[in-house]
């Protein structure tokens, strides 16, 4: 799937969930289902700064494409970063550079969001960006 098709397959099961506390509960079930990161991945250098939890996000570059994994030692910012890894896991970087984030918008999550929690979502919408230039070199 693109990157786009899997944003609207997140805007779409977001849309049958009648209220936040289903969603809030989906974003929570999203984060259960990351594999999390070994110990030895929970570095400073994946460390998303800005985030009000410990968010750790991992990027490994193969044949044209990102592959990402992540973990947080909070339910819900583990919920929010499995769903962007979710959407951008697999893809290739250039795409990854296209993409835009406007899906997070159409589900409502910043507004469902703390200030902090959303200044969180957003450096960890940055951090995905951040890797896909990274390595865009490589290719």
């Amino acid at each position: 799937m693109t990157i786009k098709e899997k944003q609207q397959e997140i805007v779409d099961d977001f849309e049958f969930l009648d209220d936040w506390e289903q969603k809030y509960e989906y974003i929570i079930d999203l984060g259960k289902s990351l594999p999390g990161l070994p110990e030895e991945k929970k570095t400073d250098e994946n460390l998303i700064r800005g985030c009000q939890s410990r968010v750790w996000l991992d990027a490994e570059y193969r044949d044209g494409k990102l592959f990402f994994n992540a973990d947080s030692d909070g339910i819900l910012p583990k919920g929010i970063v499995a769903l962007l890894v979710e959407i951008y896991n697999g893809q290739p970087v250039a795409d990854i550079l296209a993409s835009d984030f406007g899906f997070i918008e159409q589900i409502g999550l910043q507004e469902f969001l703390s200030p902090s929690r959303a200044n969180g979502l957003m450096a960890m919408t940055r951090q995905i960006k951040f890797y896909a230039v990274a390595f865009q070199a490589k290719q």
